[in-house]
């Protein structure tokens, strides 16, 4: 237990031998070191997890999750260490939450990081249901343009077909009514455009002989119709028209397992709205409030830093910043002392060997000097 303690101690940051000395305050950086260190073991996972979706399919894919989640969540640990450590508990209430203010909005960022990727897990579910959804529409957008462009391509040619098409609805109609009119002059039935003679006919003659005629006319242009379909299946098919098809469910599945960070991520803030584009707020607010616990936990060793009173350690430590100040004060005193009188050494040195090379100069030019021209 002293172990985890003094672990503990040195995730929070404290100088553990002087916290050794005050045991009232050794609970306190316990918990503060605990939620760093535990702060870190989730950006761990998080960054671990959005790695291995980053490289999903890849044989290294599972070492490459390990290696960046460690990195990652070791950054965050040495992050927020040096944060809680940094403030100063000795100056005032106004000046902690100064220091503090970037270190927290440093810290919100830091929680909405490393909550994005556990959310991603938390609503996986959801996300692939919401994937299959938007890879649908898309595939089906995507054949409903191609379909648009086949025909403004090959307008002349969907207009002639479907005029072929109107005529022969018309013609299919016209004979369906004259086979109707044929029977009522064939049984008798009397109308205005039959006899009301059972039997067969003049009437019944004629009207026969034009119904094979148009039926005739019916199938030549059924023909004609086949021909033309034929021809606009022809240029589908070299268009790529018929590979273009609808997904099927196992396509859907294997499409949302293997979808990407990005992906993932747009699906997410999709969940907030239905399909019909209405607000989900239960999904809405689920969402935000995940991210706001994760970056709650993420400032809460700021906020138990800021919140806890000063105690005996922060005094110690205080005062031994003092201390440590005053040392270094007087040590640059010493230099500074030190490197004046070695200056007034050497000046004094530089001078009287200076004099000397003066005095030894004169006397060479006393002795070379010639008395006896100036009498």
């Amino acid at each position: 237990m002293d172990k985890l303690n003094r672990f503990f101690w040195f995730c929070s940051g404290a100088h553990i031998p002087t916290l050794e000395k005050y045991p009232s305050e050794q609970n306190k950086y316990t918990g503060i070191g605990a939620t760093i260190f535990f702060t870190g073991l989730f950006a761990a996972l998080s960054g671990g997890y959005a790695m291995y979706f980053v490289f999903k399919g890849d044989d290294l894919a599972v070492i490459f999750a390990i290696v960046f989640g460690f990195l990652w969540g070791a950054a965050i640990f040495n992050m927020d260490r040096y944060i809680v450590s940094s403030i100063n508990k000795s100056a005032s209430t106004n000046k902690q939450l100064l220091q503090a203010t970037p270190r927290i909005l440093l810290a919100i960022m830091i929680g909405m990081v490393i909550s994005r990727p556990i959310e991603l897990k938390i609503f996986d579910k959801e996300i692939k249901e919401r994937l299959k959804v938007s890879y649908l529409n898309g595939q089906r957008s995507k054949i409903d343009t191609l379909n648009k462009a086949f025909e403004k391509k090959y307008q002349v040619e969907f207009g002639r077909l479907n005029q072929q098409k109107a005529t022969r609805d018309s013609l299919e109609k016209g004979i369906k009514a004259d086979r109707q009119k044929l029977n009522f002059e064939i049984f008798g039935n009397k109308t205005t455009e039959t006899s009301g003679v059972m039997g067969y006919g003049p009437y019944a003659k004629r009207k026969e002989a034009e119904i094979a005629q148009r039926t005739a006319e019916l199938d030549s242009l059924k023909a004609a119709i086949n021909k033309s379909e034929g021809f606009v299946d022809k240029r589908k098919e070299f268009d790529g028209l018929f590979t273009e098809k609808l997904y099927t469910k196992k396509q859907l599945d294997s499409l949302s397992d293997i979808a990407g960070f990005a992906d993932r991520n747009w699906a997410l803030g999709q969940l907030k709205f239905n399909v019909d584009g209405t607000r989900d707020n239960n999904t809405a607010i689920a969402v935000t409030f995940i991210g706001l616990l994760f970056i709650f936990f993420e400032c809460l060793p700021v906020f138990v830093k800021l919140m806890s009173a000063r105690g005996p350690y922060d005094y110690a430590i205080a005062d031994g910043d003092e201390v440590s100040i005053y040392h270094s004060k007087k040590d640059k005193d010493f230099h500074f002392e030190v490197a004046d009188n070695i200056h007034e050494t050497r000046v004094d040195s530089e001078s009287s060997k200076k004099k000397e090379i003066i005095k030894g100069k004169a006397y060479r030019d006393l002795e070379k000097h010639d008395w006896d021209s100036e009498g």
